[in-house]
């Protein structure tokens, strides 16, 4: 389910949306940028939707130390404006992702985690979407599933680079292969190299 709200009383108007994920208690929450002015309209509604982390994909322009004190931890993710995320960011994203379901499915209280870019219509969309298709979503239903609530969110370079993600990670199975070590395995980069170069040592001798 998609939604997004309108609170008379804020000044935030139509400009947060809340992505509930299907199958999963993990929700979303995307934002425009908040500022030290409003920020306090900013934490009632993180409050109200139990959000546990704040993810800033752009320069920072609040201090995060009023969230810290609510319990609410300040994550940066930066990357170019208009931009796709490098794997750095991505692997960063994934482990939140990954933790943040566990202990919703652990608790069977709904999570959020916050994303915000300057707009919100860019850097947070596609990492709210990295996070749907991994969740198990097609790349282009996850594209369209943000879109219905978060209008203009994407340009043409972020759809291609979401119509070209491949789902790498898998939830936890009946195998034991959990989501968390999919991603070590993703992000282990030379460790396969540096087997085979081991396996040839002794086969030379």
């Amino acid at each position: 389910m998609v939604s997004s709200y309108l609170r008379s009383d804020s000044p935030l108007g139509r400009m947060l949306s809340l992505i509930e994920t299907p199958a999963s208690p993990l929700r979303f929450l995307i934002l425009d940028c908040p500022t030290e002015s409003t920020l306090s309209y900013y934490l009632e509604e993180f409050k109200r939707y139990n959000v546990t982390h704040v993810v800033r994909c752009c320069q920072q322009t609040y201090s995060s130390a009023r969230l810290l004190e609510e319990g609410i931890q300040v994550l940066d993710m930066p990357f170019k404006d208009g931009g796709v995320p490098p794997p750095t960011i991505v692997r960063d994203w994934l482990q939140l992702v990954d933790t943040q379901e566990r202990e919703a499915k652990l608790t069977q209280d709904p999570i959020t985690i916050a994303v915000h870019c300057v707009a919100g219509l860019g850097r947070a969309p596609v990492l709210v979407a990295i996070a749907l298709i991994e969740l198990g979503m097609e790349p282009l239903d996850a594209i369209e599933f943000v879109r219905r609530k978060r209008r203009g969110a994407f340009n043409k370079p972020q759809i291609a680079f979401l119509d070209g993600y491949k789902r790498s990670l898998k939830p936890k199975s009946s195998s034991g292969t959990s989501f968390k070590s999919s991603l070590g395995r993703m992000f282990r980069f030379g460790a396969k190299k540096h087997q085979e170069h081991q396996q040839e040592v002794v086969t030379i001798h």
